[in-house]
């Protein structure tokens, strides 16, 4: 046998596409809390089960046999279902058959939506701080990233910064409401200046909503979906996983115009080609009853309440907390510490997880706040609650 059989055998190199990317905040946060046994308020996922009749359908559909590959596109009863919503919540209109598209999650709806539309050399606006795989699409697509900043302390947009950041090289821009991880949400009247910002471009909105169904304090969602001007340039993103307590399903949305989403089906077939048949059929079923998605408001309205009361006997300073499932809290008045130490020492030392703002930002910005989900058990709650009144 040769000495050149004999050798190791080596891998060859590869240049990474993300060099930037590494563990994310949420897993460091998560395996922090499992192996100290903290109460884990740092990833945005429920810890409580979701409607035993939505498991029932899901099952019954595996029963019927409905188990092999549906459309490319979705089954055609969920996604009739989608475009009853938006037109029911929203009063736009859909066709189901070219304008909706059922996703594996809005993660992999957003990405397909940044692959379809952006080529090398494009410009895309994103506003920090933002969920964490906006920029990784981006660039993945050959894109430029241009980051703006929503304004520090309240988080709103800054048109006169978006304005600014619009060029001729713009593809898109992305929104977020409600928003993660601050649980803004847009005005009406933000809508519409952001509709008048883009009339005269080119420019594409890709509109994340997977939080519409979470908004409080009698406000209404302004999804792009309301507004004509933004509806005829968006991709409206959302998400069956946050809306019915299923994360883990992994199933969503995407609602555009029939040219966008013929663009967007074209990178969809070819990067999930279509989405677990059972689920989907279960969801229909689950769906001829609005009121699991008319009632979230009041269901996580009661449990920000109940967090905010015990967070307020703390020196943590409270932030809105206007939709989504998320509490932003500022910790000068209690440490000194960076927002990323203070989480590790909170979760380490009191025994709550909770995940650094910064983590949101290209530039790690620092404004000493950080986030917690209160969508959870009222026991859990309750006991971090506990462990958090010694702040």
């Amino acid at each position: 046998m040769s000495s050149e059989a004999l050798a190791p055998a080596r891998t060859p190199a590869v240049q990474t596409k993300l060099p930037a990317v590494g563990t994310t905040i949420f897993t460091v946060m998560s395996a922090l809390a499992a192996e100290t046994g903290a109460v884990n308020l740092g990833q945005g996922f429920p810890d409580f089960d979701c409607d035993p009749r939505l498991v029932q359908a899901v099952t019954d559909a595996m029963a019927k046999g409905l188990n092999q590959y549906p459309p490319m596109t979705g089954v055609p009863v969920l996604r009739d279902a989608v475009a009853a919503k938006l037109e029911a919540l929203y009063g736009r209109r859909y066709d189901p058959a070219t304008e909706v598209t059922i996703t594996a999650g809005a993660t992999q709806a957003i990405i397909t939506a940044v692959l379809a539309v952006v080529r090398p050399g494009d410009e895309v606006i994103v506003l920090e701080p933002c969920y964490d795989s906006y920029v990784p699409n981006i660039e993945l697509a050959g894109g430029t990233v241009v980051r703006v900043p929503l304004t520090p302390g309240t988080f709103r947009p800054d048109f006169d910064r978006i304005a600014a950041a619009l060029s001729p090289r713009t593809r898109a821009i992305i929104v977020n409401t409600p928003h993660n991880p601050s649980a803004t949400v847009w005005t009406r009247e933000e809508m519409l200046r952001l509709q008048e910002l883009l009339a005269p471009t080119e420019v594409l909105v890709i509109s994340d909503e997977v939080y519409e169904h979470m908004v409080y304090d009698g406000q209404q969602h302004q999804s792009a979906a309301r507004f004509p001007g933004l509806a005829a340039r968006s991709f409206i993103v959302s998400s069956f996983g946050k809306t019915y307590h299923v994360t883990g399903w992994k199933v969503g949305y995407v609602a555009a115009p029939a040219p966008l989403s013929a663009e967007f089906r074209k990178v969809h077939q070819f990067n999930v080609f279509t989405v677990n048949t059972p689920v989907q059929h279960g969801l229909a079923t689950y769906m001829a009853d609005p009121r699991p998605h008319l009632d979230l408001p009041a269901f996580y309205q009661r449990k920000r309440d109940l967090f905010r009361e015990g967070l307020a006997r703390t020196r943590l300073r409270l932030l809105p907390s206007q939709g989504s499932y998320f509490q932003c809290v500022d910790i000068s008045a209690v440490s000194d510490l960076s927002e990323a130490q203070f989480c590790q020492w909170l979760t380490r030392e009191v025994g709550v997880a909770a995940i650094p703002l910064s983590a949101f930002y290209g530039d790690g910005f620092d404004q000493r706040v950080v986030r917690f989900c209160y969508a959870k058990k009222d026991e859990t709650l309750a006991t971090a609650l506990q462990r958090l009144a010694r702040l």
